[in-house]
C-alpha cells in the first residue's frame, strides 16, 4: 500500500506516492520515467485506445495508446512489445513494429503528483482484434476503464465533443500512418 507523500516507505512507494519503481526523481525533483507506447491499427485502420482515470481524482479520465514505463535496461522497442502483450494480449515481435513514429515529452498530473514522461511511439499493425487483459498490473486494474477499437471519424467527433485523448492530434497522426509510414519521426511536447 502506498505511504503518505512524506513516508516513501516501500519499493512501490517511489517518492511516497505509489507510482511504481520505474519512476525516479528527475533533476528538477519531479518523478520521471521513460516509456514506450504503441499505436495499434487493425486491418480496417481502427486504432486501439485505452480509457483510464486518475486514481487521485476519479472524475478525470482520458483515452491514450497502449504502453507504459520501461524496465531497467530495457530499450523502447522491447518495452513496446512487452507492454502490448501485457495490456492487450496481442503479440508482435520487435521487427513487426514500425518507428519510432513519434516522440513525446509530457508533464501531467496523476495520483495527485506532477510527473514527467518521455515516450517513444511505435506503430503495430495487427490482424487479431480479440483482447486479453489478464496481464494487467494491480494499478492498471484500478485505473483502466476500458479498451476500444476506434474508427477515426468517431474519434474526431469524440474529441470535438470534449473527450480528452493523448497525445494531442492522435487521429491526424493515425491517418498519416494508415497511409504508410514515411520514416519520419514527429515530436510533441505536452
Amino acid at each position: 500500500m502506498a505511504g503518505s507523500p512524506a513516508s516513501g516507505s516501500g519499493p512501490d512507494d517511489v517518492l511516497g506516492y505509489g507510482l511504481g519503481p520505474e519512476w525516479v526523481p528527475g533533476p528538477d525533483g519531479i518523478p520521471f520515467r521513460a516509456a514506450a507506447r504503441v499505436v495499434v491499427l487493425d486491418p480496417d485502420d481502427r486504432v486501439l485506445l485505452v480509457r483510464g482515470h486518475d486514481s487521485g481524482q476519479t472524475s478525470r479520465s482520458w483515452w491514450f495508446t497502449v504502453g507504459g514505463g520501461l524496465e531497467p535496461g530495457e530499450d523502447a522497442r522491447a518495452g513496446a512489445v512487452r507492454e502490448l502483450r501485457e495490456e492487450t494480449g496481442l503479440r508482435v515481435g520487435p521487427d513487426d513494429l514500425e518507428g519510432p513514429v513519434l516522440v513525446r515529452s509530457a508533464v501531467f498530473d496523476f495520483a495527485r503528483v506532477t510527473c514527467r514522461q518521455d515516450e517513444e511511439f511505435f506503430l503495430a499493425r495487427v490482424s487479431e482484434t480479440s483482447l486479453d487483459v489478464t496481464g494487467w498490473t494491480e494499478l492498471e486494474r484500478e485505473v483502466v476503464d476500458e479498451l476500444r477499437w476506434w474508427e477515426l471519424d468517431d474519434l474526431d467527433a469524440a474529441v470535438a465533443a470534449g473527450t480528452v485523448v493523448y497525445p494531442a492530434g492522435l487521429a491526424a497522426l493515425v491517418r498519416r500512418l494508415a497511409a504508410g509510414w514515411d520514416g519520419s519521426v514527429e515530436s510533441v511536447v505536452e
